[in-house]
């Protein structure tokens, strides 16, 4: 088919989710999807069928766990407010906060809808940082020095009558070794309150199904936390791990320019609206059709987006042959968070979405046009 378009392996997808389940069924975790790395709806039908649920961090997020997963929404959210948090009771099983005020100003909203409604009952926790800082990039770093999100240790001198959770998110596509870390810091801090709570989430970060992550210690590690804490449900809500390395995005070269001696193969997909991380990481994504190491005797490249915003390029890529108009690009692992991410900037045609089946036949799920654009705008 024409490019662009994203294309989503379901083979892959379910090696991912076969991975993950048999983690949770042996670690005793809950372990739940973040929607933030995945939104993809029309492949839901697929989680659904091992039982999957998911997080929200948005009114919208919890509307589509609830049509599409057909489930409650473990929801966390900065800050709530009084038009949205009877929107969140409606569709949430559980609801964290990110400051003690924060509960303290919505618990008698969620106490009225428990004796209303109480086999619809919200279980609500706190957010919690334990300050243990594993990630580099600060933009993804929410343990990071000023961070606004989760309560200090100090800050807690008591723990309000009503709270049944903790949450803490300090990993982003991290190690079992790292999270063994964050553990520790979390008990030394927070370690006395453990024994009054119902259950405690992991939040997210944990890559398990990366090449090479020590999934037995991520077991073990579970475990064993289980075992000193045996009141406590382990809940876990990944992001990357549910969809990594299970969709590229097709891309072509339409054009080739030169400037100061700099090739750029320009291509029909933009960084800045397509593969927004690998501008904001920074990061290379790997194409398929170059050479794994740069070798400047070998024909060189930058990689250019199709938008009007100057630093849309990623480079230096090289390959056995020159480009030229019409040749295909593929970016790998481009399906978690990037997807999710894109935009319209630029009104640049929105790349289609497709599946393909575990036969092999390919399902366009979703084609962009411009009504999508205008209809977006107002």
């Amino acid at each position: 088919m024409n490019t662009p378009y994203y294309i989503v392996y379901e083979e892959k997808l379910r090696h991912n989710i076969d991975l993950i389940t048999r983690v949770s069924r042996e670690s005793g975790a809950k372990i739940i999807m973040a929607f933030k790395a995945n939104a993809l709806w029309r492949t839901f039908h697929i989680f659904r069928e091992y039982g999957i649920c998911s997080t929200a961090s948005s009114v919208n997020e919890m509307l589509l766990a609830n049509d599409e997963l057909h489930c409650k929404a473990h929801t966390y959210c900065p800050a709530y407010t009084l038009e949205t948090i009877e929107q969140y009771i409606t569709g949430s099983s559980h609801i964290t906060f990110n400051s003690v005020a924060q509960f303290e100003r919505f618990k008698p909203v969620i106490d009225r809808h428990n004796t209303e409604c109480p086999d619809e009952r919200i279980s609500c926790g706190l957010r919690i940082n334990p300050m243990c800082s594993v990630i580099e990039t600060d933009i993804y770093n929410p343990c990071c020095p000023g961070s606004r999100f989760g309560t200090l240790a100090q800050e807690l001198t008591l723990l309000p009558q009503g709270l049944e959770g903790f949450h803490f998110h300090a990993l982003c596509e991290s190690t079992s070794y790292d999270l063994a870390k964050v553990l520790n810091a979390m008990e030394e801090q927070f370690g006395h309150w453990l024994p009054q709570l119902k259950w405690i989430n992991m939040g997210g970060g944990h890559l398990m199904t990366r090449k090479g992550y020590d999934v037995k210690h991520l077991i073990y590690l579970l475990q064993d936390f289980k075992r000193r804490h045996p009141n406590l449900e382990v809940i876990l809500e990944p992001g990357s791990a549910w969809c990594w390395q299970t969709g590229d995005l097709e891309a072509s070269v339409v054009d080739v320019v030169e400037n100061s001696g700099i090739k750029t193969a320009i291509v029909d997909v933009s960084f800045a609206c397509h593969m927004p991380d690998c501008l904001e990481m920074p990061y290379k994504p790997v194409i398929t059709q170059a050479l794994q190491d740069v070798d400047f005797s070998k024909p060189t490249y930058r990689i250019g987006g199709n938008s009007c915003l100057s630093g849309d390029y990623v480079g230096d890529w090289s390959f056995d042959a020159p480009l030229k108009a019409g040749d295909r690009l593929t970016f790998e692992d481009m399906n978690h968070y990037t997807t999710v991410k894109t935009n319209m900037f630029n009104g640049i045609t929105h790349p289609a979405i497709v599946l393909q089946h575990l036969d092999g036949t390919q399902e366009t799920l979703r084609q962009f046009t411009y009504q999508d654009y205008k209809s977006r705008m107002s």
